[in-house]
C-alpha cells in the first residue's frame, strides 16, 4: 500500500491472517463468532451466534475444561488467557488445532465472565524439536498433563510432611524446572519455613520467623492469598527493595510465589526459584498454580495425620505405666507396639503393681476392639485392677472384682456397645520366686528355662472379664527357678503376620530358644521377629493378616544360664517341670499331659513322647482313683541332645503300694504297672516316710529315623507282614 492511504479494515487483516474473533458472555451463555472463527470451528464461514453447549460440542473436552480453568486465573492475575484448543467434528475426529488468546473480565454484579479474543490455526510441530517444547504447541502440553498426573499421585501417597517435601523437591516440571524450592508456613503473625530444597543449611535463616508485615513476596502471598511472579532480578528489586538484598546472593533469575490454600484458608506460601529467566506464560502459571494446590492439600493431610498420630500415641503412652523401681532378685522388661493401623491406640495394656505384702503383681490384658472406646475402657480397667490389687486381694479376687467392674460399665440400658477383656494377673514373690497366676480368657504364659528350653505353661483360667459378673478365676501356683524367664503377652505377639495360636507359638518358641543376651535385648528380638523386617520371612498360613497391637512383659529370675547381665551364657543341661493335681481337679490330668509334651517338644523319638504321655496319664489317674490324696508330678530331662534321660516321678501321701496284677481281657483297670514295664527303660516304686513315689525313665536314642521312630525297629505294618 502507498503512503497516506488508509489502513485496511481490522476484519480484512484478521481474515488475511486466518484469524477469527469470538466473544463469550457466561451470563447469557452465548458465544458470538465471526466468519473466520466459524470456519475454524468447522462451521459454515459466516458470522453466527452459538450456545455454550454448541460451542462445547466443537471442542475437545479436556481443552474446554482448560478454558474454564484458565479464565478465572487470568482474571485474578490480570493477564491474557492463552489456550491451545483441538477442534472436533461430529464423529469425534480432530479437524485442526487452534490457539485462543483473550482478555477476560469479571462483572461482580452479574457474577459472570466476558471474553473477547482471537482464534488462530496453528501447525503441529515435529515432536522433540524446539517448537514442540513451546508453551502453547507441540507435545509440551501432553508432557505437562502427564507430569501433573504423576505429581498428584505422588503427593497423594505421601503420609508425612517430610515425605511431601521430598516429593515436592523431586518434581521436574516439563520445559521449566526450578532449582530452589521453599515451603513457608504461618504461625500467628510470623512466617516460618516448613521445608526447602536446593539451599544449604543456614542459608534461609534470615527468612525464618519473619513478620507477615515484612515487604517480602512470601509474606505478601500469605497475607493476601494472591500469587506473585517475578520474571527478572530487576523486577524483584523494583517491587521489593527492602528484602532484595537477602535474595540477591542466591543468583536466581526468576521467582514464583504461590499461595498454599485449603478450604479457603491460606496456610502458607510456596516459592519456586529459577536459575534462568522465565516469562511465566499463562500455561506455566497454570502448572505452578496446580502444583501449589496439590501441595497444599498434601501438606494439610500430612499435618492432620501427624497430629492424630501424636495425639493417639501420647494418649497410649499416658495410659501405659513405667515399670517403676528395680525389684531385688528379679528383672522385668516390657514393650507396647501399636501395629493395627488406623488409630494408633487400642485396648492392649501391661502394668506392674507394688503390693502391700512386699510382693508385686504383673498384668497383661486386651480390651476387645481397636478404637478410642477400647482405649478408654482399658484405662478404666487398668486403674480398677491396680486399686483392687493395692487393697491386698488375692489374684482370683482381683480378677473377679475387675470382671464385675467391667460388666457394670459396659452393660447399660441400651446394651449398644458390649465389650469384654482378656487378662492374666501374676503375683510374684521376689524372694522365693513363687508365682500365683489367675487368667481370664488370655493366652497362657510361657517359661524359658535355664537351659534355653521354652515351654507353654498351662494355667487354670476363667471367662474373659466383663462377660459374667460372678465368674470365678482359679489360681495356679508354681516357682520361677533361678535362670528362668516368664513371658506374658497379648495375642498380637502370637498371631501377627497371618499366624494362628499354634503356628505363632512355634515361631515365638524358636526366637526364645535361639536368643542369647539380656532381658531387654530379648524383648526387642521378640518384637522384631514378629513385626520387624525379618518377620516377612516367617509369615503364617492364614490369608487374613489383620494385625493387632502387641503388649509384652518378661520377668526373669537371674541365675546361671539366663544371660541377664552375663557376657557369656552358660546353660545347665537340666530342664524340669512340677505340677500338682488335686483330688477335685481331674481335668488337670490333660494339663499334665500338655506339660510333658511341651517339655519334650524337641525329643528325638516321637514314639517315646507318646509313651511318656500315656504313662503320666496312667500314673496320675491311679493316684486320684486309688487314694484319697493329691498327686505331685515332677519331670526332669538331663544330658546332651540325642543322649538325654527323662525321669518322671509321681508322689502321693497314700500308704498302699501299687501291685502288678494280671487283669482279664474285659477288665477296665489293673494294667498300669504292666504298661510301665513294657514302655519304660527303667522304673520303680520308692516308699517314703509318708506316702510313696512311682517313677520311670526313658533314654533318648541317637539313631532316629526321619519319622521319629528308632532305626532298627520294625513299624506296626512291617511287623504284621513278617508275622504273616
Amino acid at each position: 500500500m502507498r503512503t497516506g492511504e488508509p489502513l485496511p479494515a481490522i476484519g480484512d487483516v484478521l481474515a488475511a491472517l486466518a484469524t477469527g474473533l469470538w466473544h463469550w458472555d457466561t451470563a447469557a451463555g452465548l458465544v458470538i463468532v465471526d466468519a473466520e472463527a466459524a470456519r475454524l470451528l468447522g462451521l459454515p464461514a459466516e458470522a453466527t451466534t452459538l450456545t455454550e453447549a454448541q460451542t462445547r460440542a466443537r471442542l475437545h473436552p479436556v481443552d474446554w475444561n482448560e478454558i474454564t480453568g484458565v479464565v478465572p486465573l487470568a482474571v485474578a492475575e490480570g493477564t491474557l488467557a492463552e489456550v491451545r484448543i483441538r477442534i472436533m467434528d461430529e464423529q469425534g475426529n480432530i479437524l485442526r488445532v487452534v490457539r485462543s488468546r483473550s482478555k477476560p473480565s469479571y462483572d461482580p454484579e452479574r457474577q459472570a465472565y466476558q471474553l473477547i479474543g482471537t482464534l488462530q490455526e496453528v501447525t503441529e510441530p515435529t515432536p522433540g524439536t524446539q517448537a514442540a517444547r513451546s508453551a502453547v504447541t507441540g507435545d509440551w502440553r501432553r508432557s505437562r498433563e502427564a507430569f501433573l498426573l504423576d505429581a498428584g499421585r505422588a503427593l497423594a501417597e505421601a503420609r508425612s510432611t517430610a515425605e511431601v517435601l521430598r516429593v515436592a523437591g523431586g518434581l521436574s516440571m516439563p520445559g521449566f524446572s526450578p532449582d530452589g524450592l521453599v515451603v513457608f508456613g504461618v504461625e500467628g503473625d510470623r512466617l516460618t519455613i516448613i521445608g526447602q530444597h536446593g539451599h544449604q543449611p543456614g542459608d534461609l535463616g534470615p527468612f525464618s520467623n519473619m513478620p507477615l508485615t515484612t515487604d517480602y513476596p512470601a509474606a505478601q502471598v500469605a497475607r493476601t492469598g494472591r500469587a506473585v511472579y517475578l520474571s527478572s532480578p530487576e523486577e524483584y528489586k523494583a517491587r521489593y527493595p527492602v528484602t532484595w538484598p537477602l535474595a540477591q546472593h542466591f543468583g536466581r533469575q526468576s521467582w514464583a510465589f504461590l499461595p498454599l490454600t485449603v478450604a479457603g484458608r491460606t496456610m502458607g506460601a510456596w516459592m519456586a526459584a529459577f536459575a534462568y529467566p522465565v516469562a511465566f506464560t499463562p500455561d506455566e502459571r497454570a502448572v505452578l498454580a496446580t502444583v501449589a494446590r496439590m501441595l497444599a492439600q498434601a501438606l494439610s493431610r500430612a499435618e492432620a495425620t501427624e497430629s492424630e498420630r501424636e495425639l493417639t500415641e501420647g494418649l497410649q503412652r499416658s495410659m501405659l505405666p513405667s515399670l517403676g523401681p528395680e525389684i531385688p532378685g528379679m528383672q522385668v522388661a516390657a514393650r507396647y507396639i501399636p501395629t493395627g493401623g488406623g488409630l494408633q491406640v487400642g485396648g492392649d495394656w501391661y502394668d506392674m503393681i507394688p503390693l502391700p505384702s512386699g510382693r508385686f503383681a504383673l498384668t497383661v490384658g486386651d480390651v476387645q476392639g481397636h478404637d478410642v472406646r477400647a482405649a478408654g475402657l482399658m484405662g478404666q480397667l487398668r486403674i480398677a485392677l491396680r486399686a483392687y490389687a493395692s487393697e491386698g486381694h488375692r489374684p482370683d479376687a482381683v480378677l473377679s472384682r475387675a470382671s464385675r467392674f467391667l460388666h457394670g460399665i459396659t452393660h447399660d440400658d441400651q446394651m449398644a456397645d458390649l465389650r469384654f477383656a482378656t487378662c492374666v494377673y501374676v503375683e510374684a514373690d521376689p524372694v522365693t520366686g513363687m508365682l500365683e497366676i489367675a487368667r481370664a480368657g488370655h493366652p497362657d504364659p510361657a517359661i524359658r528355662m535355664a537351659d534355653g528350653t521354652v515351654m507353654m505353661r498351662p494355667t487354670a483360667g476363667g471367662l474373659p472379664l466383663g462377660i459374667d459378673p460372678d465368674a470365678d478365676y482359679p489360681t495356679t501356683r508354681f516357682t520361677l527357678e533361678p535362670g528362668e524367664t516368664l513371658m506374658l503377652c497379648t495375642d498380637g505377639l502370637i498371631e501377627t503376620g497371618g499366624h494362628d495360636l499354634d503356628s505363632g507359638w512355634r515361631r515365638l518358641r524358636a526366637i526364645l530358644e535361639d536368643h542369647e543376651g539380656d532381658l531387654e535385648s530379648l524383648a526387642d528380638t521378640l518384637v522384631q521377629g514378629v513385626h520387624g523386617p525379618s518377620s516377612h520371612h516367617t509369615v503364617g498360613p492364614l490369608t487374613d493378616r489383620r494385625e493387632d497391637d502387641i503388649a509384652l512383659v518378661l520377668l526373669c529370675r537371674p541365675g546361671e544360664g539366663c544371660g541377664c547381665g552375663a557376657t557369656v551364657t552358660v546353660r545347665p543341661q537340666v530342664r524340669r517341670t512340677l505340677l500338682s493335681v488335686a483330688q477335685d481337679e481331674p481335668d488337670r490330668i490333660a494339663e499334665a499331659r500338655q506339660h510333658l509334651r511341651e517339655l519334650l517338644h524337641d525329643w528325638a523319638a516321637a514314639e517315646q513322647i507318646d509313651s511318656a504321655v500315656l504313662l503320666v496319664s496312667e500314673m496320675v489317674t491311679n493316684v486320684l482313683v486309688h487314694t484319697d490324696t493329691d498327686a505331685l508330678l515332677l519331670a526332669e530331662v538331663t544330658g546332651e541332645t540325642r543322649a538325654r534321660r527323662l525321669r518322671v516321678q509321681v508322689t502321693d501321701t497314700g500308704d498302699d503300694l501299687p501291685h502288678k496284677r494280671r487283669p482279664g481281657e474285659l477288665a477296665s483297670s489293673g494294667r498300669g504297672l504292666m504298661l510301665i514295664e513294657l514302655l519304660a527303660d527303667a522304673w520303680g516304686v520308692d516308699p517314703r516316710g509318708e506316702g510313696k513315689s512311682i517313677w520311670f525313665e526313658l533314654y533318648e536314642p541317637d539313631d532316629v529315623s526321619e519319622g521319629g521312630a528308632v532305626e532298627g525297629e520294625a513299624s506296626d505294618g512291617e511287623a504284621s507282614e513278617g508275622a504273616a
